[in-house]
């Protein structure tokens, strides 16, 4: 294919968009690839939309070879299935809701279980028909808060999302694996690096679940890692319980004064001057931490999490763990005199208690650990407050931050964190999705048995982002070969009538041979911007016809490593298509 940029729609940009945030936004709206439609919304441009379409292609042939079935829904969906999952309220304002003509619901899918199960349901129903994996690439909506970071978090994006449907758990497994392989072998294929991780399934349900995670310093995800192979999203990162100690000998607990103590840190400056000997610490001290529980139906709930004063509550780990509530600030003192701001303590706090405040605990607080902590007085706090024996709590929960050097739960070593995209993430719902909507089938015994369900989901406007932004340099993008929308960049520079007809003659060799070829054959346009464009767009293959022509050779460049050589021009078709094939 030739594509002229004489006549191609392409209008590249010499300054950064102002709401671009990241390199790839900055790079793909520069280069003409896409442009903004809306808060959220992408416009694809032709370039962009032949590197969007060459992941498609390599997440298309991947999903073939492992045997899934390509389906297509619409992007309108009626309420009732996922009121009958619950997903229509527990999504809340992250859904698109509106109503037809006639005042029935409609959403704009945001993913697409409940219509997967429901197709299923219609036309199978014997084990014989399992196992089985269907896939599509569709748009999807969701109403972002606040859409950034360019293709990384919008409104609308595009999603390849599969289901495999199996009689039994062992049926799961393997089509896990199997899904697991076809990810491995797609974003090698992309080119992007890629670290797999245990995750969590939040509202998705299910038990087992891993993302696919590309490293990157804009990333939304903070991900772990240990030397020895565990790696984690923060989310899912279990904390290494201490043992629990006896009661017996501990000291009785006892309340001092302590005014002017509203934070960690003057709280700790005062207990070294009350008890200078105990080496009191941050990590002594018991925080306990308010915040508002908001629940799809619109009730609001206070809870209090008492954790280690050493660590801060990680507020994607908290909403991970409440999901699909979703976490506010808390400012309801005045209805809960029983809580004294910056003096909170767990005396008052936990249903046993009879208080109407439920308390959850970091897992570091277990029975017969001493704290000092809030006396539910201003100016006071309690010493010695032994976990059982002076409080209880609620529950457990996962909300602490985890900290560089934190033990793995594995026994593998420290953590070291990193930033990260979600690139893949793929789950084992299990018999959520199929209990709700009563998708069955007879087993080998005429029984009826309940479908056992996985998703797995790939971003595939995403990864145009990440590629863009893993690979561009100071002079723009470095598309690798087989996302790049074109396999040449072929530059006629100066005014010779000879230079352009020799260009002229080395693209149609080059088509011939089958490639894709981006020909800038612009008659008035200087060297100087076709180079700078060139290096913009990033084709992986630039070749120059220009002054060298009067000497017999023409200037072959790869982009990635900026490798350059003169070529005679009776060779240089066949030592571009080499240049191609590397």
């Amino acid at each position: 294919m030739l594509l002229r940029m004489s006549t191609l729609f392409l209008r590249t940009l010499r300054d950064d968009p102002a709401d671009a945030e990241v390199p790839s936004h900055r790079l793909l709206a520069r280069g003409g690839y896409i442009r903004r439609a809306a808060p959220g919304g992408f416009t694809w441009l032709p370039l962009g939309f032949r590197v969007f379409r060459n992941v498609e292609r390599i997440v298309r042939e991947e999903m073939d070879a492992m045997g899934a079935q390509e389906v297509h829904f619409p992007a309108l969906l009626p309420r009732e299935p996922y009121e009958a999952t619950g997903r229509w309220t527990e999504y809340g304002p992250n859904l698109f809701r509106l109503k037809d003509r006639r005042g029935n619901d409609f959403l704009l899918g945001p993913t697409h279980e409940e219509m997967f199960t429901l197709l299923v349901k219609d036309l199978y129903g014997s084990y014989k028909d399992l196992p089985l994996s269907l896939y599509q690439i569709q748009t999807k909506y969701r109403d972002e808060a606040r859409p950034r970071a360019g293709l990384f978090r919008g409104r609308e994006f595009t999603m390849k999302d599969s289901y495999s449907f199996d009689v039994d758990d062992a049926g799961l497994d393997r089509s896990y694996a199997a899904h697991r392989e076809a990810y491995i072998r797609i974003f090698d294929r992309l080119g992007l690096d890629y670290v797999i991780v245990a995750a969590m399934s939040g509202a998705m349900g299910g038990s087992k679940s891993e993302e696919f995670l590309h490293p990157t310093a804009i990333g939304e995800d903070t991900f772990v890692r240990s030397a020895g192979g565990y790696a984690a999203n923060v989310e899912a990162v279990a904390t290494v319980v201490p043992d629990a100690i006896p009661f017996d000998g501990l000291p009785e607990s006892h309340v001092e004064d302590t005014p002017d103590t509203p934070t960690i840190e003057t709280l700790v400056a005062v207990a070294r001057e009350l008890f200078p000997d105990a080496g009191y610490t941050a990590a002594s001290t018991l925080k306990n931490v308010v915040v508002t529980l908001v629940h799809p139906d619109g009730s609001r709930e206070p809870l209090v999490i008492g954790l280690p004063g050493d660590r801060e509550v990680d507020a994607k780990r908290l909403e991970a763990q409440v999901a699909p509530a979703e976490v506010a600030p808390f400012d309801d003192f005045a209805k809960h005199p029983a809580l004294v701001k910056g003096y909170i303590g767990p005396q008052v706090l936990g249903a046993e208690n009879g208080a109407k405040i439920r308390y959850l605990v970091d897992p570091r607080i277990v029975p017969g650990s001493r704290w000092i902590t809030g006396a539910n007085e201003p100016g006071k706090h309690v010493f010695d407050l032994v976990a059982g024996r002076d409080f209880t709590w609620d529950g457990v929960i996962e909300a602490a931050e985890v900290l560089a050097g934190d033990p793995a739960p594995d026994g593998s070593g420290p953590l070291e964190l990193a930033r990260g995209v979600e690139m893949g993430h793929i789950f084992q719902l299990g018999r959520k999705y199929a209990e709700a909507l009563d998708l069955k089938v007879l087993d080998e015994n005429g029984k009826l048995v309940t479908v056992t369900m996985g998703s797995y989901g790939i971003g595939v406007s995403r990864a145009v982002a990440a590629i863009a932004e893993s690979t561009h340099d100071e002079l723009g993008l470095v598309w690798p070969r087989e996302v790049a929308p074109a396999d040449v960049h072929l530059v006629a520079t100066g005014k010779d009538a000879a230079v352009f007809e020799a260009a002229e003659a080395l693209a149609a060799e080059l088509v011939a041979a089958g490639l894709t070829v981006l020909y800038d054959d612009r008659p008035k346009v200087s060297p100087g911007v076709k180079f700078k464009d060139a290096e913009l767009l990033g084709m992986p293959t630039i070749v120059t016809v220009g002054r060298g022509l009067a000497e017999g050779v023409i200037e072959v460049r790869d982009r990635r490593t900026g490798d350059r050589e003169e070529v005679p021009v009776a060779e240089a078709g066949a030592r571009v298509l080499a240049a191609t094939r590397t």
